[in-house]
């Protein structure tokens, strides 16, 4: 089925907006032990429900100046934040793929990643309700995807391999916990997600871009202290994985020559 980009290109943006809307209820309602399905989008604050002019991705933000139009509450920055990211992402696989099986695969685990990455920016947990299924779904996708099944079976289990090593020799030589168990189970997912063709430039990126956020949360502390500053790690790997999803093919030609 053909759909001009014209079209396609700005229905993703939509598509991604709204997306990114229901992320956030994912995020609030699990920080916060509620379901997704009851109550209806109401304020955390004053739980004033919320019409339909009240829910309109990134607009009500702006029309409401960040509070809430029954309480005054400042409504968190993380909403328009997601929201943006959610439709950010959406036109940028709608760019790359095109109109497809694999777009709307990808646009479902990106959604997967972006709720876990918030929810461990909040309280450093990896929930597994997402981890573990998404694994299997991950795996699953490659008799869709251009991926082997075997490809991605290698990836789940040498990703989650080494980040099991590493969590092992740390609290062997650091006698502490360096590397959240969460972490392990994403690597399950991602693994499975892009092939172990794809895990060295995960890795790679997942590690810079952490350690580059680890640097810049400890640059105001001194001493022992800001080197046990704790970082959570789920979001970096996140950001690898759709880096290397969106243009690993590129990275690789770039860095072969």
């Amino acid at each position: 089925m053909e759909i001009p980009n014209s079209i396609f290109y700005p229905a993703s943006v939509i598509l991604g907006l709204c997306l990114g809307s229901f992320y956030n209820v994912c995020v609030h309602r699990f920080l916060t032990g509620q379901s997704i399905v009851h109550p209806g989008s109401h304020c955390p604050g004053c739980g004033h429900g919320l019409s339909w002019r009240e829910n309109i991705p990134l607009l009500s933000y702006a029309v409401l100046r960040g509070r809430c139009g029954s309480c005054s509450q400042k409504i968190s920055l993380r909403y328009p934040a997601v929201e943006t990211l959610s439709g950010v992402l959406s036109l940028l696989l709608a760019m790359n793929l095109g109109f497809g099986a694999a777009y709307f695969i990808y646009l479902f685990f990106f959604g997967l990643l972006t709720v876990a990455s918030f929810i461990d920016l909040e309280i450093f947990i990896l929930p597994d309700i997402i981890t573990l299924p998404g694994a299997g779904l991950a795996f699953l996708a490659s008799f869709i995807l251009p991926i082997s099944w075997q490809d991605s079976l290698l990836g789940a289990l040498i990703g989650a391999g080494i980040f099991l090593l590493i969590q092992k020799a740390y609290l062997v030589i650091k006698k502490i916990d360096g590397l959240g168990t969460g972490d392990i189970k994403m690597m399950l997912m991602l693994g499975a997600l892009t092939g172990w063709q794809g895990l060295p430039i995960l890795i790679f990126l997942s590690a810079v871009l952490g350690l580059a956020a680890a640097l810049f949360f400890i640059k105001d502390r001194a001493g022992s202290k800001a080197m046990q500053t704790p970082v959570p790690f789920g979001p970096f790997l996140a950001l690898g994985a759709i880096i290397y999803i969106l243009w690993g093919e590129a990275i690789w030609l770039w860095y072969l020559g």
